[in-house]
């Protein structure tokens, strides 16, 4: 085993860790509401549940009284690989099960102002593959758990215009586990937190017309975790692991959208969602140095820097909500994704490609104060074609999407 390559897999061991932690499950989870999801997330214009405080603060404006919301999202993805050769067999994921939770909390102190709390998973999914899987060095398993604490305040300047703001606190942790080029078991796991903020406006021109736009801040996480190898036979003493750290970036959002009353039974609405994942353009691992490899003087363990070159990201969305009667609404949305990551950097811990969503909803209104919505969602990803050196193939992945949430009005 050559010292290039054995730091070759560390520096893979690492670069998939931060992977892993920024896009969560190869994309980055938008549904925080069973609401939103049923109109494919166009919600941005409209904001008209506890759940503005993740699509739109200033939508809180609109609620009256005390209102608590509360679910989770059930997330079954799958995805195979093949290598470049067109008969190669394929390979699948292990079925898993993920629950990200949203719960929120309003308060109107009077006909302008209202505050808010909200708690949810911004990232929080993994990957399983084989143990003895061609590509084991790069991934056996992973899984990340992040939680956005997200206190929030709405004003209403008049009757068209209302103004929000938030600050968040993100804390997350993460586990891995793959082969390393000598055969043996890296394991990894890690936690950190940050800050950001986020505002946003929704303003009436018209009766029927509703304009809103939000912003959520880069957050750059300090992730700390403890690296640890094992069954490396004669190089064990060389891989001492430790404790590593490396900044990361999650990245700024932009949501801008219009929703329309075409008539008093029926409202549609088109969003757009930029997502400034250029600020990922490189990866540094702060790492211990490792003992002196015999006969080289350098340390195969080592601080080690990777180029991303990450794109911005582009979702466009449109949803439809049609009130049946005063108790039940049924809600539809296309959604359509760009991938912002390139074809050479696409890895099996958690790959990611361009995507459209179809998503198809509801709420039942049972009395006065207590509604139930659901949504289900169906997360189609083309074919991608990845180039990476270390792992060329093609990936296909798919997901099913089940939200619920259960809201109370005091």
């Amino acid at each position: 085993m050559s010292k290039l390559n054995l730091r070759l897999t560390w520096t893979i061991v690492l670069s998939v860790l931060a992977f892993s932690i920024l896009f969560g499950g190869g994309y980055q989870l938008n549904e925080h509401g069973a609401r939103a999801t049923g109109m494919g997330g166009a919600f941005v214009a409209r904001a008209s549940d506890p759940s503005a405080i993740y699509f739109n603060p200033a939508g809180l404006t609109q609620l009256q009284g005390i209102n608590v919301l509360g679910g989770t999202s059930i997330i079954l993805p799958s995805t195979t690989f093949r290598g470049p050769v067109p008969s190669q067999t394929e390979t699948s994921t292990e079925s898993q099960v993920f629950t990200p939770i949203n719960l929120y909390g309003t308060y109107q102190i009077n006909d302008q102002i209202v505050v808010g709390l909200g708690v949810f998973n911004p990232y929080g999914l993994g990957t399983k593959w084989p143990v003895n899987w061609v590509g084991s060095q790069h991934a056996i398993e992973s899984e990340i758990v992040t939680f956005n604490f997200n206190p929030s305040v709405a004003y209403k300047i008049n009757d068209d215009l209302s103004v929000g703001l938030g600050l968040s606190l993100i804390y997350g942790s993460v586990a891995m586990k793959q082969r390393t080029a000598a055969g043996g078991i890296m394991s990894l796991e890690g936690t950190g937190s940050g800050f950001g903020f986020n505002f946003g406006a929704i303003y009436k021109p018209i009766e029927k017309l509703s304009l809103g736009v939000s912003f959520r801040s880069l957050t750059e996480i300090e992730f700390s975790g403890d690296a640890k190898f094992t069954e490396m036979g004669a190089l064990q003493p060389y891989f001492p692991g430790g404790t590593g750290k490396a900044k990361l970036p999650m990245p700024m959002n932009v949501f801008m959208g219009a929703a329309y009353e075409l008539m008093p039974e029926l409202t549609v609405e088109a969003d757009l969602q930029y997502v400034g994942w250029y600020a990922y353009n490189k990866l540094t691992i702060n790492l211990p140095l490792g003992p002196v490899f015999p006969g080289t003087g350098t340390q195969l363990q080592a601080p080690v820097t990777q180029i991303k070159n990450w794109s911005a990201g582009y979702t466009g969305r449109v949803g439809a909500e049609y009130k049946l009667d005063d108790q039940i609404c049924l809600r539809g949305g296309v959604i359509y994704g760009e991938t912002p990551q390139p074809r050479s950097k696409t890895e099996p811990m958690l790959p990611d490609a361009d995507r459209i969503n179809i998503s198809i909803g509801g709420s039942y209104k049972i009395n006065e104060n207590l509604s139930v919505d659901a949504a289900y969602m169906l997360v189609n990803f083309t074919e991608k074609d990845a180039t990476n050196s270390a792992l060329r193939g093609y990936y296909n992945s798919t997901a099913h999407v089940l939200c619920v949430n259960v809201g109370y009005a005091f």
